[in-house]
């Protein structure tokens, strides 16, 4: 609503194009919702990908659990259909080594960027006992072994490809 009214104010003083998703700052055309007509299409790939992903992961003796909407079962699948309009691109992942293997993993993605910030069009992957939770205190922290994984706009195969290399450091 408060972007609509924004469009709307803008568009009158003639400083909006908002099929383009640009706005003019002194003469300069700036991005402020870049292919904003492609959102829809891109949180589809990324769902489908993190579904295949998350398929493949939960098969790996190296996980100890993945965590995704797109797997559950029984009441679950109840709930996700409920209170979700898919499962979405994010997944947690459980490593059985503990906070050595999280952290090797994570260390160890090549295309994959490890990195505090999820949910863009680059898949990321974060420890957050290593990272974002490391001064909080134990009690509170995410346990030592989990990753999160914000799948992107690359393709399964790229993503299981760069995760796979980077389990078979823990070999």
């Amino acid at each position: 609503r408060f972007l609509r009214l924004l469009v709307d104010v803008q568009y009158e003083r003639n400083d909006i194009d908002f099929k383009r998703g640009t706005f003019r700052v002194k003469g300069d055309t700036v991005d402020i919702i870049p292919a904003y007509e492609e959102v829809a299409v891109r949180v589809e790939a990324a769902t489908r990908t993190a579904g295949e992903v998350a398929r493949w992961l939960a098969d790996r003796p190296e996980v100890a659990a993945v965590h995704y909407p797109g797997l559950a079962s029984g009441a679950d699948v109840e709930l996700v259909a409920r209170q979700m309009r898919g499962p979405g691109s994010m997944l947690v992942i459980r490593l059985a080594g503990g906070y050595a293997a999280a952290s090797t993993v994570a260390q160890s993605c090549r295309m994959i960027v490890h990195a505090v910030s999820l949910g863009g069009v680059d898949t990321l992957i974060q420890h957050p006992a290593a990272l974002t939770h490391r001064p909080v205190p134990a009690e509170a922290r995410p346990a030592a072994d989990v990753l999160r994984l914000s799948v992107g706009l690359e393709s399964a195969e790229a993503i299981i490809a760069d995760l796979e290399q980077a389990l078979a450091q823990l070999a």
